[in-house]
């Protein structure tokens, strides 16, 4: 949940504590209030690509100091299912993971991680609908081999944090290392 100033030292979130999820740690460059959900749906939703730029802004200013500081290997968008991505003809994902790429110097990688599942929308499904949503909708490339590296997955919002748990479990099985999650915003 919002965190009000810096975390210098070890943080458990309490409403993340017994939800089982499979990264480091998750931050978001803002909390989802009204008006920027409204921008992230209308990007997202509508194709309104002059939202990008700002949503791309909050992310690069809020992470782009401490992923330089640490030491990442890959930013990794999380997939859409191939039919879905056809339907909305981008990833915001993936988009904003590659302004994030440019500013910080992290190598991006959209082809690590696929949607083999299609997926009913989470935004209307409870914490345990969600989870139940994302168990086995994602897969690693069979051709790419994993060796440890460390890995930042982006996302638009983080809510309960099933989506970018389900892509980490199968990072980490893969050979994966350490894994972040940054979303532009933080659902409430």
């Amino acid at each position: 949940m919002p965190f009000q100033g810096q975390i210098t030292t070890r943080f458990e979130c309490e409403n993340c504590r017994d939800a089982g999820l499979q990264f480091q740690y998750a931050r978001a460059a803002v909390v989802a209030g009204e008006q920027v959900l409204e921008l992230v749906h209308r990007y997202k939703y509508h194709r309104a690509f002059w939202c990008e730029p700002l949503l791309a802004d909050f992310l690069i200013r809020a992470a782009g100091p401490e992923l330089k500081q640490q030491h990442w290997d890959l930013i990794v968008p999380v997939p859409l299912y191939p039919a879905r991505q056809r339907e909305r003809e981008f990833n915001q994902a993936e988009r904003l993971g590659r302004r994030l790429a440019a500013a910080t110097g992290i190598q991006l990688d959209t082809r690590l991680l696929k949607r083999v599942r299609a997926t009913e929308t989470q935004t209307r499904l409870s914490r345990e609908e969600r989870r139940r949503n994302m168990h086995n909708a994602f897969a690693v490339n069979p051709r790419r081999s994993l060796s440890g590296e460390r890995i930042v997955l982006i996302d638009d919002v983080f809510t309960t944090g099933a989506t970018t748990s389900a892509c980490s479990r199968v990072l980490r099985a893969a050979g994966a290392g350490a894994l972040c999650v940054w979303t532009v915003a933080r659902g409430i």
